[in-house]
């Protein structure tokens, strides 16, 4: 597998080094950290402390996906409303 070389600021590595379990990898921690910033239903539910056991994936998918289907629909309407201006 390719790899980057990134600098960082060291408060960033000590954030980052004290996420780290000590049978993970630095380039697991930052994807992992990724993977909770773009909206894992789940995550957030989870973090909220809320229906943490009760939610499944596909339940968490199928929010996820009306989520992003009314912000499409609010986006369009609003884009109709400016273009009438």
């Amino acid at each position: 597998m390719a790899t980057k070389t990134i600098s960082i600021m060291k408060d960033a590595y000590n954030m980052l080094a004290s996420l780290k379990k000590k049978d993970e990898s630095f380039s697991d921690v930052i994807r992992e950290l990724a993977m909770q910033r773009k909206g894992n239903v789940k995550e957030v539910l989870k973090c909220a402390g809320i229906l943490n056991d009760v939610i499944t994936d596909e339940d968490a998918e199928d929010i996820k996906r009306n989520i992003l289907k009314y912000r499409k629909g609010s986006t369009k309407k609003l884009l109709e409303k400016v273009g009438n201006l």
